[in-house]
């Protein structure tokens, strides 16, 4: 089959976890081609949209499938009157984030078939956990990892202890400059982990590493600390139960379904006002929660998350195979 790939990209390729589908799906036997195109605000996607249906003409793929709401609007728009069915998976940001969720909304009634990467993703997108159950054309499936990547052979000690030094290590889950993050409730909670007795720990942040540098931090670090204000499925909780590194996560996206009984883990916070923020009281607590389930998490050594996440199928061969199932049925 072959499959064209349409996401935001430059010339080194897609996103990692997207180049890592692609390349689980090639080695399943699939022909992908790739449309990467730098867009960014809705007038540029649209000036796309003539150079991606010339593509779509000339490569005649048996599938396109794009990722993100504003690309799959794109390529919904590019595909009409082709005849070539387009897939889109959405990721989070593209569902979450009203302004971007009128955009998503089209390209589900363009898609052959939408993907949601997490329970919560597609109730957001169908406005209720009924309508969601009605959906005929969608499924929940998270992206997949890499777990060979994320072996323990690849950890590169040297480079470590010569660039972090000694005291235990903590990974935040992305950029401190990253809003959505919430890297503010981060530092709260290792304020808080200090006046607890819990001294000379160092919060790193996830930003600018190669992904052999990825594989290092989290097998040597603690545990990884995620407080994000919104998530769709996020990859570092994956990638950190790859390499069975601890994880302290505020309850979003399908980060509880992840870890709900997985020793080590801890998911904290119920709810939020509708503008996202925690309410002072609320906040206070959970910056407690957090410092304390971080202290547990510190204490504990390694999980069992490498196991869990190939008993959940989240592999990105066993993902792939379910790709291609989902390519088999919409090109009939």
């Amino acid at each position: 089959m072959k499959v064209l790939f349409v996401a935001a990209g430059k010339k080194s390729g897609f996103a990692p976890f997207i180049n890592e589908q692609e390349y689980a799906l090639v080695q399943a036997g699939q022909k992908v081609i790739e449309y990467a195109h730098g867009a960014h605000g809705i007038i540029r996607y649209m000036r796309e949209v003539p150079r991606l249906r010339d593509v779509i003409r000339h490569e005649k793929p048996d599938v396109v499938h794009a990722h993100f709401g504003l690309t799959g609007l794109m390529a919904g728009l590019a595909a009409v009157g082709i005849g070539v069915p387009v897939v889109v998976t959405y990721h989070g940001c593209d569902i979450n984030d009203a302004k971007l969720r009128p955009f998503s909304l089209i390209a589900m009634r363009l898609a052959a078939w939408n993907i949601f990467v997490s329970k919560r993703q597609k109730i957001n997108a169908y406005g209720s956990e009924s309508n969601a159950a009605k959906a005929k054309k969608g499924c929940v499936l998270p992206c997949g990892i890499n777990t060979q990547l994320f072996d323990e052979k690849y950890v590169d000690d040297a480079w470590f202890d010569a660039k972090f030094g000694a005291g235990d290590k903590v990974l935040f889950a992305g950029g401190f400059c990253i809003d959505v993050k919430n890297p503010a409730l981060a530092f709260a909670c290792m304020e808080e982990l200090e006046k607890n007795g819990v001294n000379d720990v160092q919060l790193l942040e996830l930003r600018g590493y190669t992904r052999e540098q990825v594989v290092t931090l989290m097998h040597r670090c603690k545990a990884l600390l995620l407080t994000s204000i919104r998530e769709g499925s996020p990859q570092v909780v994956k990638e950190a139960m790859a390499c069975n590194c601890p994880i302290v996560s505020t309850n979003v996206g399908d980060v509880e379904e992840r870890l709900e009984g997985l020793g080590g883990c801890f998911v904290v916070g119920e709810k939020r006002k509708e503008n996202g923020e925690w309410s002072h009281e609320s906040r206070e607590q959970v910056i407690q929660q957090l410092s304390e389930a971080l202290k547990k998490a510190i204490a504990f050594g390694r999980t069992k998350g490498r196991e869990r996440l190939l008993a959940d199928g989240l592999d990105n061969a066993q993902i792939a195979e379910r790709l291609i199932k989902i390519y088999e049925q919409v090109k009939k």
